[in-house]
């Protein structure tokens, strides 16, 4: 398992946020370091690939000490979705395993919601921003009827803690926060253990 390879990732984002780059920036230099992450999908651990057959699950793998990012793992059951919601922060979607489809949306000036594009696949690979500034409203599902498919996010926040919405096409929107479906970390420190070549 080279658990390495997600150390380092979470070093790379460290650095843009430390770097102050402007949020164009940091999602170019972000999707880059991320794509790099799930270019191989061999790091992973298994506590975090584990579906669910009630909702899909959001497994955080790491929450910088200040809130600043996090990184999570969204495991998709077969033909499992999410409501129409929206993250209030900047956002990074790389898909691991599988295949997802995302169908973006916005809100008219009378409140009401619109879908603003056609429903977009996302395959293995493949990283998808998100942000208020550039489209933060989306609907995401899995592509599979039979199979699960595995995401990996970047957040500008303690995504989990955040206070954000989801949408009905005719209602107010509602408020939730997320929380997260594990309860440990994966340790990306004990670096006694790893074999180095």
């Amino acid at each position: 398992m080279a658990i390495d390879k997600l150390r380092r990732f979470v070093g790379d984002i460290a650095t843009l946020v430390d770097s102050g780059v402007n949020e164009a920036g940091l999602l170019e230099q972000g999707a880059h370091a991320l794509r790099e992450l799930i270019r191989v999908d061999d790091w992973l651990p298994d506590a975090y690939v584990q579906p669910s057959v009630e909702r899909y699950q959001q497994f955080l793998l790491y929450a910088d000490a200040r809130e600043r990012f996090s990184v999570v793992s969204f495991v998709w059951g077969p033909g499992q979705r999410t409501p129409i919601h929206d993250h209030t922060v900047w956002g990074l979607i790389g898909v691991l395993r599988g295949a997802e489809f995302a169908a973006p949306y916005a809100r008219n000036g009378d409140g009401t919601l619109r879908q603003t594009g056609a429903e977009v696949r996302l395959e293995a690979g493949h990283v998808e921003a998100v942000s208020p500034g550039i489209g933060d409203i989306h609907r995401v599902r899995n592509a599979y009827d039979d199979r699960t498919s595995i995401s990996i996010h970047v957040y500008g926040a303690n995504i989990g803690a955040v206070r954000r919405s989801t949408y009905s096409p005719d209602g107010p929107p509602k408020p939730f926060i997320s929380g997260y479906s594990n309860h440990t970390l994966p340790n990306l420190w004990d670096l006694g253990k790893e074999q180095h070549h």
